[in-house]
């Protein structure tokens, strides 16, 4: 049974043009990563757990193989680039209080709207 998945803009435009590049359709070419990732998480090169315990600080990244070490570098940008809840409410009590929330492409500090009051 055929499944939908979202993928980013991002990793669908590497996808399309990694497709058209090897003659594949867009679902020939996922398939084929998936099974490419698939074989190489199973090989004895790479060990997931490895790249888990890296990510959660319990091993350090200068003792996983450089197959394990792409594989934590991607992890971890993906990681670091979405925020956790935690920081998600840091930054909404910031805004309610009209304080610093962020830096511009400048480098500098950028204040919420000061809050109104009726």
């Amino acid at each position: 049974m055929a499944q939908s998945v979202k993928l980013s803009d991002e990793t669908m435009a590497l996808i399309r043009r990694e497709a058209e590049l090897q003659s594949r359709s867009v679902a020939g070419q996922i398939t084929h990563w998936v099974k490419l990732g698939r074989a190489i998480e199973q090989s004895g090169a790479y060990d997931n757990a490895r790249i888990v315990a890296a990510l959660e600080g319990r091993l350090d990244t200068i003792e996983l193989s450089q197959e394990e070490e792409a594989a934590w570098l991607d992890a971890f940008t993906e990681t670091m680039g979405q925020p956790s809840e935690s920081e998600k409410a840091f930054f909404a009590k910031r805004r309610s209080l009209g304080r610093g929330v962020g830096l511009d492409a400048g480098g500098n500090l950028v204040h919420a709207a000061a809050p109104t009051t009726p």
